[in-house]
């Protein structure tokens, strides 16, 4: 069971997960076999999933990279829905959200246990060769940069290891397709099952 005080911590921290969705992220994170490999979540915004993973990261003694360039996703710039203007760097007039999410991690204890990759996930992923026990994909949710996270870092996940999606959605209706498209392409490549489905959180884990 996730520390209270962390708890509290991550439903306050900025950002979209819902609590059910984070403890289940959290839960999942822990259950990996293999303790030694570390994890990586590709879109970290202000730290808020980065608590319920840093968490399980503690507990068994590995790390999480948070990747992000922190200048926010499409849907975070001005004019679109989730954008929030007081995360806008005045200088320079560009969302910057690494100061909030290095202020998240410290409040959280969990410097130690996160490390922040800034930058962003093409130019990062295509130097990786790190294997992972756990990648939790909540980055750009547009068709392009969705799929290219599926492309670049799944091969990456372990055999056994597990492939966190946030924001899938079967039904149209409640929010864009992209992310439910590439839970489809892992559950139709073969080398994927489910494990688990809580709200819009999907866990799945390698078997090929």
């Amino acid at each position: 069971m996730m520390d209270a005080t962390l708890i509290a911590l991550a439903e306050s921290a900025r950002g979209f997960m819902p609590p059910d969705e984070g403890l289940a992220l959290h839960a999942a994170a822990c259950g990996v076999p293999d303790a030694s490999s570390p994890m990586l979540e590709i879109g970290s915004y202000c730290g808020k999933s980065a608590i319920y993973l840093g968490a399980a990261a503690r507990e068994r003694n590995t790390e999480l990279f948070a990747l992000d360039h922190h200048r926010g996703s499409e849907e975070n710039q001005p004019g679109w829905e989730w954008h929030e203007p007081d995360l806008v760097d005045p200088e320079v007039g560009k969302i910057d959200t690494l100061p909030r999410f290095r202020r998240t991690l410290f409040d959280a204890g969990l410097e130690q246990h996160v490390i922040a990759l800034v930058g962003d996930s093409p130019t990062v992923g295509k130097h990786w060769k790190i294997p992972l026990s756990f990648l939790f994909i909540d980055g750009g949710h547009g068709s392009e940069p969705a799929h290219r996270d599926f492309e670049l870092w799944t091969p990456w996940v372990e055999t056994g290891g597990l492939l966190a999606i946030h924001d899938v959605f079967p039904d149209p209706a409640d929010g864009g397709r992209p992310p439910f498209e590439i839970y489809c392409r892992a559950l139709e490549s073969g080398e994927f099952e489910d494990v688990s489905a809580t709200g819009s959180l999907r866990v799945l884990r390698r078997i090929a």
